[in-house]
């Protein structure tokens, strides 16, 4: 029998801030909506937008909504996370469980805020030509689980990171290359699709450092599932395509946003963050 989750202590969740503050001071997050986010404590499933690697921005809304709204996300991860050692014991720390339906509903169930990329590795494993694109392919999962256990989905849009790289060579291009003798058994042997081998990108000064990009979060209205209920499919389709909806609108209104926000310039913010990091005590 798996024991019962139990958060990380204050003392744990310090630290970790901690760790977030030089990319904090870097990325400087400017954060919209999140006053939507209702008080009542039933189910809360949070949708967003993966982004280009999927790790540069979703730690920062992970802990704004845990320090505005006592909310401790619990996440759905690959599958593939929990074959490596070391790195699926930590995300099982954080709460995060493999991502499977049945998992997802026990949270649902149980009364935990959720969170959610519907697009998972292969949204994370961007092509050019797929900046902030939602790749959910026919998958209805997040819907149908939704719609069973009565939650309010909170879609969010998450805007930035796409563009703190830029692709060389992406994932396809790899595979099909020397380097798909090392990557295909790789993948085989977790069990991931050939089309979620990451493209090959890079930052500042052709290396693999993020570009001190800015990053804009948009929570947009909750939707009541409840409202989907008794609908079948075609409910789940139409619950879907009111969440990717909202985070397109939420995009768009980042991206304009963006245009107008003068904001600390990146080599301001990446003095700021360099200070911090300096004086980082854990």
């Amino acid at each position: 029998m798996t024991a019962p989750f139990v958060r990380p202590p204050p003392q744990e969740i310090a630290a970790a801030r901690r760790l977030l503050a030089p990319f904090r001071a870097l990325f400087d997050p400017v954060f919209v909506g999140l006053d939507r986010v209702p008080a009542h404590r039933r189910p809360l499933l949070f949708v967003g937008n993966h982004t280009l690697y999927g790790a540069l921005d979703a730690p920062h809304l992970w802990m704004e909504l845990h320090d505005r709204h006592d909310l401790f996300l619990r996440g759905l991860g690959e599958h593939a996370h929990f074959k490596i050692p070391g790195w699926g014991a930590l995300l099982t720390r954080w709460g995060i469980v493999d991502g499977r339906p049945e998992e997802a509903g026990k949270l649902l169930a149980a009364g935990e805020p959720v969170l959610v990329f519907p697009g998972g590795t292969r949204e994370v494993a961007k092509r050019r030509t797929e900046l902030y694109q939602l790749i959910w392919k026919q998958r209805l999962g997040f819907a149908r689980l939704a719609i069973e256990h009565g939650a309010t989905v909170m879609p969010f849009g998450m805007l930035g990171a796409d563009e703190a790289w830029t692709i060389v060579r992406e994932g396809q291009e790899l595979i099909e290359g020397r380097a798909g003798r090392v990557l295909k058994p790789v993948y085989r042997a977790l069990g991931m699709p050939e089309e979620s081998v990451w493209p090959l990108a890079l930052g500042v000064m052709g290396t693999p450092i993020p570009r001190p990009v800015r990053l804009y979060f948009h929570v947009g209205e909750p939707i009541d599932a409840r409202d989907f209920v008794g609908q079948g499919d075609s409910g789940a389709w139409a619950l879907r395509r009111a969440v990717e909806a909202s985070i397109y609108a939420g995009l768009d209104t980042l991206r304009t946003l963006r245009e107008e926000d003068p904001g600390p310039m990146p080599l301001r913010r990446a003095l700021r963050a360099a200070r911090v990091a300096a004086g980082l005590k854990l």
